[in-house]
């Protein structure tokens, strides 16, 4: 295929990745919304992320698994082409369903929120396939030398959706984010804030879905691309993976079924909720764990899981996406949490409502869009002393166009608010200085400086707090390619297995924000983000063990 060609192809490829932004990010509006309607708590409310994360692992898992029984992919069988067109059917099939979930809906309602989980569940199944297939389908693009380049690139894409989705979203369910805490409260419990919205939404973004997929369907430069790569078998690692599986529904199943009788939890059954939430997410880092330390000793039978830098890794992508999910989506929560009969909320700034968070939820994925911009910047080969201009530049253009984006909303942050951001991007921008494009220098830049943003978020107050909390969006930016070329580099013949499993770890957006809720619940907000703090120490501890696995083996990267 010629270069041309290839252009066109990555051109229609971005579009899902915008998707997964818009839909993704939107939830940290749709989440704090469905708490106030619903009258659930926190824990629950963090349910959307469980389901529409959890879908992301339950479908790669499945690809496996039948992959692994028929001893061939699946997914290479039907091309990549072919694999996200699925993906973008069956999600359109999830938005689709919203609309008989809804129907009728009343406040309060709780049967309807499970219902709204099952449909997300079908579009994040659906995203899974998408993401599965179009991953390596950008890398394919081209030099493989420039996939993670191309992936850059896709992602810049991905987190203008992220940065548009809440402020859509928040526009078309509360229409103004002018309404006082009290009008918009009234407003929900006479029905003049319903989830009609919500259904029209979905339909619309059903459409979309079904659009994108005739798009890819009757483009003729979109080739099927397939992996030369044999399948290879990996029983113990399907083994763990399914037990892992079932550890994971057995402590969700039973926090699931405490909240049917609808009376007030005791303290003693959070606490036992919370143990739960821990021993599942114990469960995980266990299973893997296990995997490093029995294929080192017995490497047949667990595939690309014997390589030890799959392995970190794979706890690396959970943890990072768990990071990047959980501190937007608890954001709302943060913003509207009131203290007493004060109007401050544990921040010490003024209480905010469900419909004047968005802007914040945007500027925190926008952050992610900043970062994601400047990773792009080597995909166009500029010169060395162009690209230190670049780095300057495009970080401030990328913010200019997230103010641009909510001021079209009717949203005009303070000049002390872009005062801090604004310090916050130029803190990123010496961190790419200092990390001069390699993979594990940014890492140990970036993870870093995340902890230390959410140890100043969990010990200050005002915008200092609050900013720093944003920030986290700035520093999990450039992670993703970092990882998951650290995490495949050395694989050879397992290099197409090897991401099947880092998809799968997409899991953290599942687990690790139903335990900051919950922690939220029993302990408070703005405490419960000690649990990002923790993630971002993971990564950082990737970083230094990763490079001397990859040293030791004498693996280029």
């Amino acid at each position: 295929m010629n270069n041309q060609n290839n252009k066109s192809a990555l051109t229609t490829l971005v579009t899902v990745f915008f998707f997964w932004g818009f839909i993704a990010a939107s939830n940290g509006v749709f989440i704090p919304f469905c708490k106030t309607y619903f009258n659930i708590d926190q824990f629950q409310s963090q349910l959307v992320d469980f389901a529409f994360f959890g879908a992301y692992y339950i479908g790669a898992l499945l690809l496996f698994i039948i992959s692994n029984t028929l001893r061939k992919d699946i997914l290479n069988n039907w091309g990549y082409k072919n694999g996200i067109i699925y993906g973008l059917l069956l999600s359109a099939i999830g938005a689709f369903f919203m609309y008989p979930s809804t129907s009728g809906a009343e406040q309060g309602q709780t049967s309807v929120f499970y219902l709204i989980l099952i449909a997300l569940f079908i579009v994040g199944l659906g995203f899974s396939l998408q993401q599965t297939a179009a991953n390596p389908f950008a890398i394919a693009l081209g030099d493989p030398k420039t996939g993670s380049h191309r992936l850059n690139l896709a992602g810049g894409i991905n987190s203008l959706g992220t940065t548009i989705g809440p402020i859509v979203v928040s526009f078309i369910i509360f229409g103004s984010t002018h309404w006082s805490t009290q009008e918009l409260a009234q407003k929900i419990n006479d029905n003049e804030i319903t989830l009609i919205t919500i259904q029209m939404l979905y339909l619309g973004v059903g459409l979309l879905f079904l659009l994108a997929a005739a798009l890819f369907h009757f483009s003729k430069k979109l080739p099927a691309l397939k992996s030369d790569t044999a399948f290879e078998p990996a029983n113990k690692a399907k083994n763990l993976l399914i037990v892992l599986t079932i550890i994971i529904m057995g402590c969700f199943g039973y926090i699931f079924s405490t909240y049917t009788g609808g009376e007030t939890a005791s303290e003693s059954l959070e606490h036992t909720r919370l143990t739960l939430l821990i021993i599942a997410l114990a469960a995980v880092v266990g299973a893997l764990l296990f995997a490093y330390s029995s294929s080192s000793k017995k490497p047949e039978g667990w595939g690309a899981m014997k390589y030890p830098q799959l392995v970190l890794g794979m706890l690396a992508i959970f943890t990072y996406v768990g990071v990047e999910v959980t501190v937007g989506s608890n954001l709302g929560e943060l913003l509207k949490r009131a203290v007493g009969d004060t109007n401050l909320n544990t921040l010490g700034l003024p209480t905010l409502n469900d419909a004047q968070i968005a802007p914040f939820i945007s500027l925190y994925w926008g952050g992610l869009m900043i970062g994601r911009w400047v990773g792009a910047i080597t995909v166009f080969n500029p010169s060395k002393g162009l690209k230190k201009w670049l780095l300057i530049i495009v970080p401030y253009v990328a913010l200019a166009v997230v103010l641009s984006a909510n001021r079209l909303a009717g949203t005009i942050f303070s000049t002390n608010e872009i005062l801090f951001f604004a310090i916050c991007v130029a803190v990123q921008i010496g961190g790419f200085f200092l990390a001069k494009d390699n993979a594990v220098k940014t890492l140990k830049i970036f993870s870093l400086l995340g902890v230390l943003a959410m140890i100043i978020g969990l010990s200050s107050t005002g915008n200092v707090a609050l900013f720093a909390f944003l920030s986290g969006g700035l520093f999990c930016s450039i992670m993703w390619p970092c990882i998951f070329t650290l995490s495949i580099a050395g694989l050879g013949k397992y290099t197409s297995q090897g991401s099947a499993f880092l998809i799968m770890m997409i899991l953290g957006g599942a687990i690790i924000p139903p335990l900051q809720g919950k922690l939220a619940d029993v302990f408070g907000i703005q405490p419960s983000y000690i649990v990002a703090a923790l993630c971002f120490g993971y990564l950082l501890f990737y970083a230094f063990r990763t490079k001397s696995v990859l040293d030791k083996q004498g693996v280029t990267y």
